[in-house]
């Protein structure tokens, strides 16, 4: 079992920048792969970032692709999901989640957090 808890979510500014954290509980986080998603009103659940359990191989979605970046320290059970040059259609609420396999579709991952939500004004 793992619970897992977003944060560093809020408001700001076209251009700027937010980190969001997740931090897991149990001491099997580094057994799991870690997604980032976001949901926007009316829209379905969209991929954003995953990583692999030693901290390599991040993957992106095009759309956050050489501006965002996702990291994990084993150590702190936390992943990060560093993002910058935030436009208003990266408004969202933001999840984490922890899988035992490598894939980008939601329904794959087993645990996934409460949501954050980062709203990005123009």
């Amino acid at each position: 079992q793992v619970q897992l808890v977003e944060s560093g979510g809020g408001l700001v500014q076209a251009g700027g920048s937010l980190r969001l954290s997740c931090a897991a509980s149990g001491r099997t986080f580094s057994s799991y792969f870690m997604g980032w998603f976001r949901q926007a009103p009316g829209k379905e659940r969209e991929f954003i970032a995953r990583i692999a359990r030693s901290g390599g191989s991040p993957y992106y979605a095009d759309s956050t692709k050489g501006r965002f970046t996702i990291s994990r320290d084993n150590d702190k059970n936390t992943v990060y999901l560093q993002m910058n040059s935030l436009k208003p259609e990266d408004t969202a609420v933001y999840y984490c989640a922890a899988s035992q396999i490598r894939t980008v579709r939601a329904g794959w991952y087993d645990y996934w957090g409460q949501g954050t939500q980062v709203t990005v004004s123009s």
